[in-house]
């Protein structure tokens, strides 16, 4: 595996529109063992060398070794250069839980360029905002008529590969001026709580960290394997060890389509998978129904996250399925805390426990950034080794988003139980939690307008059993309303992923209005509680 020095690290200027760790911290960090000087570009490397058929990737039809799938990397990182892909070039990645999205992460890797991870739900609307804000070079997804849609829009795009495509791009494997350890690896979403996301740079140093910390917090290594149930573009299912840290570390990574028990528990028990990640809401369907498939679910580890955790719910686990539950909280920015596998069942039912790693550095403040006192609840801040310093080239939002001396403000409400550990009690930003996707009630209410017989709009969370949120749409007409379906079917014309979609429509006369004429949510949501 290559490893750089310190002074080795320094000495490219960072990408711009990147804001690097100050000088002092990363070498704080460094010192603590936490960055070791690693690269992402070596996932596959270490294993495909010592045992070239140890299995990597399995699917529901598919067993790939190590061995082929590094030469399928170095072979597609080859092709991808030749078409001018170069070093810091961004690629927009929109590809499902299949092989092909690991060995073209590798292969973007290998060569310096910068995957954009779209989710696989993003369609025509966010492809081409995610193309356009980050000045992507290509394009790589499954879907044909989806990649004519956002060729056609955004401009910078030179490339449009389909997943299909990309064993004929592949190349003779020759080596490559790869990256250093300081670079921006790859770019994750944030889950746009100011309107459309924003990026979020993960480094090669901080997201090697996570992997590894997350792992070994997790009892995970070469003999274990790791459920990929949720899309490996999120965060979680990524890199909390996920699929790509169950390969950092030489352990089976299984990708399954769909968090479906009918796909996913046969999976497990083929598998032997010991780690998985859900969402309280699949979790949930977990416990309802694992009877009816028999499903032997002791040797499992449920790390769940992404959404508000019930305590019933987390006290189920155990007694439905066999399995440990542990409970998270963490965002894509890189702070994650998360309750240990030995901390017991009524801990992760009702924490989220402690940070990932000692020089984790949470607070949690008041209105006007001063400490609350303990026990109470305030604003989150948080700053470490794997949390972002900026997010993209947005440098007036990060000036509101993060402190004078660095901490993120995540906008969420929290406090600190006497054991110190974090209990997530509510959030500020105007975002929907639908089953663990983030919504920006200001995004979709700027294309509800967009009707010509809908006056304003405003959108709101409505409380769900099954996905902790859904969506309600309120709307002022103009003559006749149109109806719900209407309204799905525009949102969808507009381009907009299905999960954004509203569940329910209101319509009203008016919508109430604050003293510095923003529309009042709050009342809002107490006028239709008491309808």
């Amino acid at each position: 595996m290559q490893v750089f020095t310190r002074e080795e690290v320094r000495v490219e200027t960072p990408l711009h529109g990147f804001t690097p760790w100050p000088h002092e911290l990363a070498d704080r960090y460094r010192q603590a063992g936490h960055w070791r000087g690693e690269v992402l570009s070596d996932l596959l490397r270490g294993p495909a060398a010592a045992d070239p058929q140890r299995i990597a990737v399995v699917t529901r039809s598919n067993r790939y070794t190590y061995g082929e799938l590094d030469l399928r990397a170095d072979e597609l990182a080859a092709g991808l250069a030749d078409l001018g892909i170069v070093k810091r070039d961004r690629v927009v990645v929109g590809l499902p839980n299949t092989v092909e999205f690991v060995t073209t992460c590798v292969a973007l890797f290998r060569i310096g360029a910068l995957p954009v991870l779209a989710l696989p739900a993003h369609r025509r609307a966010e492809l081409t905002y995610l193309a356009q804000y980050s000045e992507a070079i290509a394009l790589i997804t499954p879907h044909a008529d989806l990649a004519r849609e956002v060729a056609k829009e955004a401009g910078s795009l030179k490339h449009v590969l389909l997943a299909e495509e990309l064993a004929g791009v592949s190349a003779p494997a020759r080596d490559h001026v790869g990256p250093k350890p300081s670079d921006v690896a790859f770019f994750l979403l944030s889950g746009g709580t100011t309107g459309l996301p924003k990026l979020i740079p993960r480094t090669h140093d901080d997201y090697a960290f996570q992997m590894r910390a997350t792992a070994a917090a997790m009892g995970f290594d070469e003999n274990h394997a790791y459920l990929a149930a949720l899309p490996v573009a999120h965060n979680a299912a990524l890199g909390c060890p996920g699929a790509l840290g169950a390969l950092w570390v030489g352990g089976r990574a299984v990708l399954a389509s769909s968090p479906s028990p009918d796909e996913v528990f046969p999976l497990i028990a083929q598998e032997k998978v010991t780690l998985t990640t859900l969402m309280p809401a699949v979790l949930s369907l977990w416990t309802d129904i694992a009877e009816l498939f028999n499903a032997d679910l002791s040797g499992l580890t449920i790390e769940v996250g992404g959404a508000v955790l019930a305590p019933e719910l987390g006290r189920k686990v155990r007694p439905a399925l066999g399995a440990t539950l542990t409970h998270w909280f963490g965002m894509a920015e890189g702070i994650l805390c998360f309750t240990r596998r030995d901390d017991g069942d009524e801990v992760a039912a009702t924490t989220q426990g402690t940070p990932m790693c000692k020089d984790d550095e949470l607070l949690i403040v008041d209105e006007q950034d001063r400490p609350v006192p303990a026990g109470e609840v305030g604003q989150l801040l948080v700053r470490g080794p794997c949390v972002l310093r900026g997010y993209y080239n947005v440098d007036e939002h990060n000036k509101t988003v993060f402190t004078s001396d660095g901490y993120l403000r995540t906008g969420d409400l929290a406090r600190f139980t006497p054991e110190r550990r974090l209990v997530i009690t509510g959030r500020l930003k105007d975002v929907i939690n639908r089953g663990g996707e983030k919504v920006s009630a200001d995004e979709v209410e700027s294309h509800l307008v967009a009707h010509p017989r809908v006056r304003g709009a405003a959108v709101l969370p409505l409380a769900d059993r099954r996905l902790g949120e859904k969506i309600c749409a309120v709307i002022v007409a103009r003559d006749e309303p149109p109806t719900l379906a209407e309204l799905r079917d525009l949102l969808r014309d507009r381009g907009l992923a299905d999960y954004k979609l509203p569940d329910r429509l209101e319509v009203v006369d008016s919508l109430p209005q604050t003293n510095v004429g923003k529309i009042d949510k709050r009342k809002l949501a107490e006028l239709l509680d008491g309808s």
